[in-house]
């Protein structure tokens, strides 16, 4: 019944307007921010068509690499890191947020959504980062957090201070607070300082959600949005989309106009040619990774079963791996852990420094379908900070080198502790070692970017055999044609594999000493497969 009684709606988002409800009109003169109207200028796009399929590495800016030596990463230093970046194999960077924001660190908490966090530089330094990017063949996509603002944004401070204000009517109010709200445990309703009506907030007090019913609001965001990709920018992750509107205490997650207002961002996005739109829905990611919604959704969940089926030990999970993408949009944006907590700590940490089923986990994302993201540090094993509150285990600077002067050659001292296995694990050392995990993911990477069927071609023939110790499965491309053996167990493997081309040749495309192999006249060929080891075919007609 309620879908039912929101098709008008509905229907009103997906036809392009953006009148979700109540009352519209332009902002005043001498608004306390940027709302000034952003009309479409269509260009082309520098980059080939496809790019989006390569890998993409998420950048935490702050992170990064610093350029000025006061300790903190920024754009230019970023600049500095692409030839590296380049070199790995990643054709699109994923920027946390860089925008203006009050708490000065992971960015969520904006206050001006068309400026830059000064620390991290200037417009013009964002352009060149663009252009250098666009230079060596990767796009860039910037994290926009459409659901809420900092509770020191202009607006909200205006709508705060007067309930007759023009902007009061862009955040969620109730007076009083209603009742029986529980979100993750907490009343989301909080009172203000000046008392009387209380404002909504999913994320805690600092971050006011929008009131995404109100035409104006998604008139100035999807002006925003235009004023970035007007400077070049190839796309956006939209952050935290099941929670653009709550109907009640009941209904608050993932609700239809949430989905619908994430179709008209990305149709908003994909005006502009060959952008790329990924979202952050914890909640049901295949929904919003569907061509119709967002085009592209991280796929969370899938994330443990790739590091539980690499112990080689749960041979459930090696099936549900293997299901997957059976069901999955091709499109879904794949991982093994990023910036939050709630998906898990480090993956040298989550399995404890054993490389070789790192490098399992690593492959087994990697050379599926869906768009890879690696997470900056993931590559050469990074370790978390331990005794550190919340997310900032996860987002210490960058190990370049074992002294840590890499991530600030002018001296500056790191906004936060380094890893603790910086020593060890770092871009210095991992590059001498060909048996590093840097090497071995430049290896999957260079998979990706030299066989189509690998980046983007069909899912065929997955098959989970030897109680879940192997994952076989085939990627197709027009006339390419190739086979993936991940072998989780920790003992060699002797098989006869099926489900194959008949009189098919094997041609080895990883590791380089495997041998040719060919097919018999039933498709079946016979296999010895090391322990613990990735193998890839390329598959040749007869």
């Amino acid at each position: 019944m309620r879908r039912i009684a929101l098709t008008s709606t509905l229907a009103a988002l997906l036809l392009g307007g953006s009148a979700l409800a109540g009352p519209g009109g332009p902002p005043p003169v001498g608004s306390p921010a940027d709302l000034r109207p952003v009309p479409p200028q269509i260009r082309p796009s520098p980059l080939p068509e496809g790019w989006q399929h390569g890998a993409f590495m998420e950048i935490f800016v702050r992170a990064y690499q610093d350029s000025d030596g006061d300790g903190i990463g920024d754009l230019n230093g970023l600049i500095q890191r692409l030839p590296y970046l380049q070199a790995l194999g990643v054709s699109g960077l994923w920027l946390m947020p860089i925008t203006a924001s009050s708490d000065r660190d992971h960015g969520y908490a904006t206050t001006d959504y068309r400026a830059l966090e000064p620390q991290y530089g200037r417009l013009a330094d964002f352009d060149r980062l663009l252009r250098e990017a666009h230079r060596r063949g990767m796009g860039v996509i910037i994290d926009y957090v459409i659901n809420h603002a900092s509770d020191q944004h202009p607006l909200f401070q205006a709508a705060r201070r007067d309930a007759r204000s023009p902007y009061r009517s862009w955040f969620v109010w109730q007076d009083p607070a209603p009742s029986g709200w529980d979100i993750w445990g907490q009343n989301p309703w909080y009172a203000t300082p000046e008392g009387g009506a209380h404002y909504f907030a999913t994320f805690g007090p600092q971050m006011p959600d929008f009131n995404m019913r109100e035409p104006a609001v998604l008139d100035y965001h999807l002006a925003s949005l235009r004023f970035w990709l007007k400077r070049g920018l190839d796309g956006f992750r939209l952050d935290a989309v099941p929670h653009l509107v709550e109907n009640n205490a009941r209904d608050w997650n993932d609700q239809p106009e949430s989905r619908a207002l994430t179709q008209r961002l990305q149709r908003e996005i994909k005006r502009y040619p060959r952008r790329h739109v990924v979202c952050e829905a914890t909640a049901n990611p295949q929904v919003y990774g569907r061509p119709e919604v967002c085009g592209s959704a991280f796929a969370f969940g899938l994330e443990q079963q790739i590091l539980k089926a690499s112990s080689g030990e749960d041979a459930a999970a090696t099936q549900a791996l293997a299901d997957y993408f059976k069901t999955a949009p091709a499109g879904m944006a794949t991982m093994l852990a990023n910036h939050d907590i709630f998906a898990g700590r480090r993956i040298w940490d989550q399995l404890a420094g054993d490389e070789a089923r790192y490098k399992l986990a690593a492959a087994s994302y990697l050379l599926l379908p869906g768009t890879p993201f690696i997470y900056y540090g993931e590559e050469i094993g990074m370790a978390g900070v331990a005794g550190l509150p919340g997310d900032e285990p996860l987002r210490a600077p960058m190990s370049w080198s074992a002294d840590g002067r890499g991530f600030s050659p002018a001296g500056g001292r790191p906004f936060r502790p380094l890893a603790p296995n910086i020593a060890s694990h770092n871009v210095e050392a991992q590059a001498r070692d060909p048996g590093s995990l840097l090497n071995f993911y430049k290896a999957m990477l260079g998979l990706r970017q030299r066989l189509p069927s690998i980046a983007r071609g069909r899912y065929e023939q997955a098959q989970v055999l030897a109680q879940g110790r192997l994952f076989s499965f085939q990627r197709r491309w027009g006339e390419e044609h190739s086979l993936v053996l991940i072998h989780y167990g920790r003992e060699p493997m002797h098989l006869d594999l099926g489900q194959l081309p008949a009189q098919a040749a094997l041609r080895p495309e990883y590791p380089s000493q495997a041998l040719p192999r060919r097919s018999d006249a039933t498709g079946q060929v016979r296999l010895a497969l090391p322990p613990q080891s990735v193998t890839v075919y390329r598959l040749l007609k007869p």
